[in-house]
Parts: structure tokens; C-alpha cells; sequence
């Protein structure tokens, strides 16, 4: 049933138009008022620097994709429910749809807001753009949430495989108001850095829903051949790079779910079942936060034993510069801070040095990570840190202490990713490039490295460190 009065489509981590099931469905029964609100204030935890730079982008370009069909994007910056309410009342508006999100705050306040909306009369409603499955909707046996993953994705996945619908596409025109809404303006948010700009190198990044299908288009044309092994040697195009553009909602994962069946090169079965387990593990993550919605903050595993996380600004700031003296850890963080993105079986090297190397607090690291990632999603880094740090679901044992020197032999075993990351060691033989301390002097000299100068000496020793952190976990094993 059509109407002469708009619909507000409130976008948050939804930034499409295709496949946006609330903005579909209010495209569907009159004239739309696409809004966004900066709500720094809100009740969820603020964005990074990093996001926020990516955020302007985003919106940018959704206002662009937006006003090519006929809609103009509101911008307001405050608290979201003050706004919205403003909005109906400037607008005359009948309707405010959302497209939902999983963090408690965020619950807790858009179950208040719909409740209020609906008691004044409104048409109220949320929708599903973010997860192939609802946290809610993948049960055990008993009807509970899963703590393991393996048992989860078998719950999981045949209802996937079972959706029947595809991917809706945005229509060509929206109805659009007689007046759009005054609007802010974006570069007035001053999302994004100048002095000085700590950004400069991200440009290899497109942020938008354009250049979320073309980096989708891009991985199945090649890297998804071969994505089973080489997702795991942060040397080579072999990875999608997509969360930051499923983080922000440019590109949804029923797109890429249907991209997949769609493409489904012959030869690389194995290689998309490994990708679909991934976006698996996304979903598992966020039905781990809306089921312990204290995750961010507390252990996962409550029973984990108390560690006395040690305290050290100078390896702190070591650590978070790239300057630990090992270098597959000092390559992820050097490829952290210049383009906002570290590759993920690097994330794990440099999140197990921090946690157990260092023995520092797997919180502290997460903030770093949330301030420094493009594609920081609350669910995936908090979920993944716990992982690291023993203390979350299906989570490594506490025996796992990565080794930096053997995961670097392994995972970059000809030394390109180091040699990128960390130029001052690039002139070392591969033979010693991940344990640049075994050189000989004549060696060192050679490749003009002096340790100690040009490039750091440890900040701990492996074998101690190790040990310290078995005797630091004790008691895991009985938790």
C-alpha cells in the first residue's frame, strides 16, 4: 500500500543500496528520506580513527549512489533517537525502518526507540542485512546458543543453503520529498585526518559499495584459486579483503554467499568451502556477542583464571610501532599503522606476541587493533582476540604460544612480506631474514643492518618469554 507520506530509512552499518532490505522495503511504499547519523555520544563504543576515515568515504559515496536515483542522504550529527524524532516531526514521516544491529547498547536503545515510535503511531520496523543467520536463529539441540565453532557451522550452514531468495536489488528511482531535510555537511565531521595525515598510504582502499563488488569481482576473477592454501602467506594476492567493506555494510554476505554459488570455479571446491567457513566465522562471532553481550569487557570463559597482565610503555609502544625485533610481528604492525588493514594469519602472530610474548592484557591490544583497523567490527576483533588469549569460545590452548621466528619461516618462507614492511632488512638472506640477531656480523654488515640502530634487537628473549607465559597460564588447564 502506497503513501504520499515518506519513509526514514535510518542507515548505520548497512552503506547500499542493493540487497538493503529496509530500504527496499520502504522504497515500496512511497517517498524515502535516507538519514545517517553520527551519534559519537551514543550507546555503542565510538569508531576508530581508521573507521572514521573510512566512514567519510562510505557515506560519500552512498550519497552519490543515492542522489543518482533521486534521494538525498540527511546527514546529523548527535544522539540518534533526539534526531529521529526530530526528523518525523520536520518530515511529516509515517515510517522509520533499520536495518538491525547485535551489540547490547545498541539493542537495548533501538528496542526503546521502536517501542516509543510505535506507541506514537508510527510503522516501526527493523530487518536482517548484516548476517546470513540471525544470532537467535542457530540452536543446539536443547535450544541454546553454541561455544564451538565446528558444531555451530554444521547447525548453521544448511540453513543458509536453504534461504530461498536472492539478493534484492535497489530499484533504478526512489520517490523522493517535495523538501529534503536540512543536512549537515560531511566534510564539517572532520572524520578524516590533515595534520598530519597518518592516512596518506591508505589509498589503495575504495571504500562504497562499487568498490566492495569490484573487490569481490576482482578475488573470484583469481585469488579464490588456490584461497585454501595461500590465504595463509601474507606475501601473495591470495585474500579477498572484503571486511571492511562487509564491516560497513557496503556489500552484504548474502551477496558474496550468492557470488560464490554463482562463480564457483571448477577446480577451487575446496577453495570456496574454506572461504564460506570464514564468513562462517564471522557469523559465529557475532552469535557469540549477542549471546554474552559482556564479551568486549570480560572473558568469555568465565572460569579463566586470573593473569597478572604486566605493564610496560616502552614495549607498548615498541609493539605498536613495529619495533619488537622480530620482524613478521614488526611487518604486520608496519602494515597495520600505513594502510589500516594487517593480514589475518599475521593478525594471530602479532595478537599471540602481545597476549603471551609480552603477557600484556588482550584488551589492550584489542583497542589498538579497534583504533588502527579499517575494518575493525566489534564481534570479529573482540571473538578473535579472546581466541588468541585462551580465554574465549573454541579458543587456542593455552599452550599455544606462537613461535614469531617459525611462523615467519613457514608463512613468508622467502622472506617477501618482511622485506616490504620492513625495508631495512630487505638486503638480508632469507636464511636469517626472520632472526636477523643469528647473522653473522659479516652478514649484517653486508645487508647494511646494524642492530640495535637500524633495526631493534628483541624485546624479549622467545624461550623466556615462553616460559613465562606457561607459568603465568598455569592454571588454565584446569579452569
Amino acid at each position: 500500500m502506497r503513501t504520499d507520506r515518506p519513509t526514514i530509512v535510518w542507515f548505520r552499518k548497512d552503506l547500499r543500496l542493493n540487497d538493503n532490505p529496509a530500504l527496499i522495503a520502504a522504497a515500496a511504499s512511497g517517498p524515502v528520506i535516507p538519514v545517517f547519523i553520527h551519534d559519537e555520544e551514543g550507546p555503542a563504543r565510538p569508531l576508530g580513527a581508521a573507521s572514521l576515515w573510512w566512514l567519510h568515504g562510505s557515506l560519500k559515496a552512498l550519497a552519490g549512489a543515492l542522489a543518482e536515483r533521486g534521494a538525498h542522504l540527511v546527514l546529523r550529527r548527535g544522539s540518534a533517537p533526539d534526531l529521529l524524532n526530530a526528523l518525523v516531526s520536520e518530515t511529516g514521516a509515517k515510517a522509520v525502518y533499520w536495518n538491525r544491529l547485535y551489540d547490547a547498547p545498541s539493542i537495548t536503545r533501538d528496542t526503546a526507540l521502536k517501542s516509543r515510535l510505535q506507541g506514537e503511531g508510527l510503522d516501526c520496523r527493523s530487518f536482517n542485512a548484516s548476517l546470513l543467520n540471525e544470532p537467535w536463529c542457530v540452536k543446539t539441540a536443547s535450544g541454546g546458543d553454541y561455544r564451538v565453532f565446528s558444531p555451530y557451522w554444521r547447525a548453521a550452514k544448511p540453513l543458509i543453503c536453504a534461504l530461498s531468495s536472492a539478493p534484492e536489488r535497489a530499484p533504478n528511482r526512489f520517490t523522493s520529498v517535495a523538501e529534503s531535510p536540512p543536512s549537515d555537511q560531511l566534510d564539517d565531521w572532520d572524520l578524516r585526518p590533515s595534520a598530519p595525515d597518518w592516512a596518506d598510504g591508505f589509498g589503495e582502499w575504495t571504500p562504497g559499495e562499487t568498490g566492495a563488488l569490484k573487490r569481490l569481482a576482482a578475488f573470484l576473477k583469481s585469488p579464490v584459486r588456490g584461497y585454501s592454501v595461500k590465504r595463509n602467506f601474507p606475501g601473495e594476492n591470495g585474500v579477498s579483503r572484503l571486511s571492511p567493506h562487509l564491516h560497513f555494510g557496503e556489500i552484504g554476505p548474502r551477496q558474496v554467499w550468492a557470488a560464490l554459488e554463482q562463480a564457483a570455479p571448477q577446480g577451487a571446491e575446496e577453495d570456496l568451502e574454506t572461504f564460506r567457513k570464514e564468513l562462517g566465522w564471522r557469523e559465529f562471532n557475532y552469535h557469540l556477542l549477542f549471546h554474552h553481550p559482556d564479551m568486549p569487557e570480560a572473558n568469555f570463559n568465565h572460569q579463566f583464571p586470573t593473569i597478572r597482565w604486566r605493564k610496560n610503555a616502552r614495549q607498548i609502544q615498541a609493539w605498536r610501532r613495529g619495533r619488537t625485533g622480530y620482524p613478521i610481528v614488526d611487518s604486520g604492525l608496519r602494515q597495520l599503522w600505513s594502510t589500516g588493514w594487517m593480514h589475518n594469519r599475521v593478525r594471530m602472530i602479532v595478537a599471540s606476541f602481545f597476549v603471551k610474548h609480552l603477557l600484556f592484557d588482550w584488551r589492550d591490544g584489542e583497542a589498538w587493533f579497534w583504533d588502527t583497523l579499517v575494518d575493525a567490527d566489534l564481534a570479529s576483533n573482540v571473538g578473535n582476540w579472546q581466541w588468541v588469549a585462551g580465554c574465549g569460545a573454541d579458543a587456542a590452548p593455552y599452550f599455544r604460544i606462537f613461535n614469531p621466528i617459525l611462523q615467519g619461516q613457514k608463512f613468508d618462507p622467502e622472506g617477501d612480506y618482511v622485506r616490504r614492511w620492513v625495508p631495512e632488512l630487505a638486503r638480508l638472506p632469507t636464511s636469517v631474514i626472520h632472526s636477523p640477531w643469528t647473522a653473522t656480523p659479516s652478514v649484517l654488515t653486508a645487508a647494511g643492518v646494524e642492530l640495535g640502530t637500524t633495526y631493534p634487537q628483541p624485546i624479549v628473549n622467545h624461550n623466556e618469554a615462553r616460559a613465562r607465559a606457561l607459568a603465568a597460564y598455569k592454571g588454565v588447564q584446569h579452569a
